[in-house]
């Protein structure tokens, strides 16, 4: 049996890469992180183009009702570009809050945007402030609710927000919700570990030190070779994952990805040196990005704890 991703799949992650490659995301991030959200709407405009915010809707609300394997397919690939927005908010796990809601046909076409509280792993809800829907999800059901105090993430993209609920509570699926928010984020912590791994590779071909390129030195390549090793044994527990959605294999995914992204973030601001702290330099964004993807969704130490605890 081959497990591997088909035609369609493939096809449908390279339209994505195209799309957000010729956008300008390192413009359209820093434009969200100064409360600018014009740029990053345009790029949540071609996200509903190709059908990334429809995924998980239902078709009776024109979404496509695809399988999580497809979810993953393109969250992996906005992790990648390091789209801007509450990406696992609203494309993983409110259409599974909504359920049966009409507004789904507007998550569907991109029109709304929703944001998700869903303690105690994910007890505030992110970019509340660009969302037209924010949802807070408890032991006791879902309601909408008003955004609050503002917080700062370690990512100046990622505001963070106490949010209080407001009318009616009603039932969903929370456990699935959950789950669906971790593998996405789990997906995106692939996704930017891959981007770095790219950029510190074309960085240390073009470096020189000592009279050489820094890429030829076996210590530089080691741990490139190591962070390449990580990703690629994140990556299959991510799609396993999708598979099942038990929660065992899905905290394994959630850990093992988070791993990748703090050791691919350690080994390409090792590699570029000081230049790596910048904020005029791109990595700077997806290092920050990397840090904060890790505890959204629940932490590493939090989802290893599941995993023993189901074993």
């Amino acid at each position: 049996m081959k497990f591997a991703l088909d035609e369609q799949q493939r096809d449908f992650a390279a339209s994505i890469d195209a799309a957000l490659g010729a956008a300008d995301l390192p413009g359209a991030l820093r434009a969200w992180s100064d409360g600018d959200v014009a740029p990053g709407r345009k790029v949540w405009e071609q996200l509903a183009d190709l059908g990334v915010t429809a995924l998980i809707v239902p078709e009776k609300y024109d979404g496509l009702d695809a399988h999580p394997v497809d979810l993953v397919v393109a969250l992996e690939r906005l992790g990648r570009w390091c789209v801007p927005g509450p990406v696992t908010e609203s494309i993983a796990v409110a259409p599974i809050l909504l359920a049966d809601d009409q507004r789904s046909a507007e998550l569907s076409s991109g029109e709304l945007i929703a944001t998700v509280a869903l303690p105690p792993h994910t007890p505030r809800a992110v970019d509340a402030q660009a969302a037209g829907l924010v949802l807070l999800a408890t032991g006791d059901g879902v309601s909408e609710a008003d955004a609050g105090g503002c917080h700062r993430s370690v990512d100046p993209s990622r505001r963070l927000y106490d949010v209080a609920a407001t009318g009616a509570t009603w039932q969903a699926d929370i456990q699935r919700a959950f789950e669906f928010g971790a593998l996405a984020t789990a997906a995106q912590l692939v996704g930017a570990a891959e981007a770095l791994l790219d950029a510190t590779v074309e960085y240390a071909k073009q470096r020189a030190q000592f009279g050489r390129v820094i890429g030829s030195y076996q210590a530089i390549k080691h741990k490139l070779a190591d962070v390449h090793i990580a990703i690629e044994l994140a990556r299959p527990l991510v799609y396993g994952a999708a598979l099942s959605l038990e929660p065992r294999e899905v905290s394994a995914a959630k850990a093992a990805a988070s791993d990748a992204g703090l050791l691919a973030a350690r080994s390409a601001l090792q590699t570029h040196g000081a230049i790596g702290f910048t904020q005029e330099y791109d990595l700077s964004l997806w290092l920050l990005r990397v840090q904060a993807l890790r505890s959204a969704w629940g932490t590493p130490e939090a989802h290893r704890c599941r995993v023993l605890e189901a074993l």
